[in-house]
């Protein structure tokens, strides 16, 4: 269930132990993203990395999370995305994860970055086979 806070989305889940757990994320990113995308065949969200991601066939592009976002950009590309201001190695659990970024709200908050960090990421969502 989506509760507004404060101008940010926060979701309610259920954890394992029937306990009652928060994800947020900030509700303008995610409406930046989703016009990013609003073109594109094939796009779904789903609730995961404690944000919302947004998936292509199946596959993930992109999400947004508290403080920012994350890009699927694949290893091949992630030393270019690397250059990009606002993008960072993304490591949730203190390692490196190979092909994902950590993207800045500032970034999210650029068309032209936006824009350039998501194409990058459709570009490697794409390269995968739909997932059933």
């Amino acid at each position: 269930m989506l509760v507004p806070f404060g101008g940010r989305g926060v979701i309610r889940c259920a954890k394992s132990q029937g306990k009652e757990g928060v994800m947020a994320y900030d509700e303008g990113h995610a409406e930046l993203m989703r016009t990013e995308l609003a073109d594109e065949v094939g796009i779904s969200e789903k609730k995961m990395f404690g944000g919302l991601c947004f998936l292509k066939h199946g596959n993930m592009i992109c999400g947004v999370h508290r403080g920012g976002g994350m890009a699927r950009v694949g290893k091949a590309a992630e030393a270019e995305a690397l250059q990009i201001n606002g993008v960072a190695e993304l490591s949730f659990t203190g390692r490196k994860m190979g092909g994902m970024v950590d993207i800045s709200e500032d970034l999210i908050a650029d068309d032209a970055r936006r824009t350039q960090i998501v194409k990058m990421a459709l570009a490697y969502a794409s390269s995968l086979p739909p997932k059933a």
